[in-house]
């Protein structure tokens, strides 16, 4: 691997083990990130602190964002000493982040016009996907640079998929969530039927998941599930945002989602419950409350 500099933009629950995995793998990394507790974590593991993102991005071969929505993806790229302004021209750019499709076009757009090479490459796998470097990477933008990000993606996870255009990649990570919500919200409904007739549930989930309702969401979330153990890995906010994409979008494009829009509402109801902060696998208190099992 050649001598390459990294600029990631974004330290959470995700951004942080990621760029850690590309300090393990020989890269130079400079982070930033909001609060500088995260950067801190990362200059512990090896990595560099940026200060800004003017800073972390001005001698950058491959620049990462990892932000939560649209509007912090737009600021990150196109804001004052932001990526399109303080990087080199040529640079990499490559959004992780999961935003609605559209703005992944405009500011793919933005990037061109300002000679960037830009990606839209939202993952899969929730935080132990991205510290195990088992991440599913959805990626839209043109061939030649998804060939120029493959040795990054091959250190982050396991399946970088090129799949269209720009903004294909924001697509398919839409229809992903979408997915991952009607299993979680499945497996929250099954595991208290189970628990109402007095199943145990330890092995009723061991056995389902070696039938063809095994999924990685049962892999996943059915042992924090059986445990109440909320502690987020992947927030109901950020899943109610990306909800909100997937409904928009299919509005957009006069697709009918009815469990789909069903889901949305359930992930945005707990969410106005004051839940945000919890796992997203926290949809099994809805069912509890509505099952009148409130615990």
């Amino acid at each position: 691997m050649p001598a390459t500099n990294v600029a990631f933009i974004g330290l959470g629950i995700m951004g942080l083990p990621m760029a850690a995995n590309l300090v393990q793998a020989g890269y130079t990394v400079t982070g930033h990130n909001l609060t500088p507790d995260r950067v801190d974590s990362l200059v512990q593991q090896g990595g560099r602190r940026g200060g800004s993102i003017a800073g972390a991005v001005a001698d950058a071969d491959i620049v990462i964002t990892m932000v939560p929505d649209s509007p912090d993806v737009k600021e990150a790229m196109l804001g004052e000493g932001g990526v399109f302004e303080s990087a080199k021209p040529g640079t990499l750019v490559i959004d992780m982040s999961t935003i609605r499709p559209d703005v992944s076009r405009e500011i793919a757009q933005a990037g061109t016009e300002r000679g960037f090479r830009v990606l839209d490459a939202p993952v899969s796998g929730g935080e132990a996907g991205a510290i195990e470097a088992k991440l599913s990477i959805m990626v839209g933008g043109e061939q030649a640079d998804f060939d120029a990000a493959r040795p990054v993606f091959d250190v982050l996870g396991t399946t970088p998929v090129l799949v269209g255009p720009h903004g294909s990649g924001q697509t398919v990570k839409a229809a992903n969530q979408l997915i991952v919500a009607g299993n979680i919200q499945l497996l929250a409904e099954a595991l208290v039927f189970l628990e109402a007739h007095g199943v145990d549930t330890e092995a009723g989930l061991e056995v389902l998941g070696g039938g063809l309702a095994g999924s990685t969401v049962l892999q996943r979330k059915g042992k924090v599930m059986r445990e109440r153990d909320f502690k987020p890995g992947f927030r109901i906010a950020l899943h109610d945002k990306d909800m909100r994409i997937v409904t928009d979008s299919a509005r957009e494009a006069g697709v009918a989602l009815p469990v789909g829009a069903t889901v949305a509402q359930l992930v945005g109801a707990l969410k106005l419950q004051g839940d945000g902060g919890l796992d997203h696998s926290a949809l099994l208190k809805t069912v509890l409350q509505l099952s009148g099992r409130d615990e």
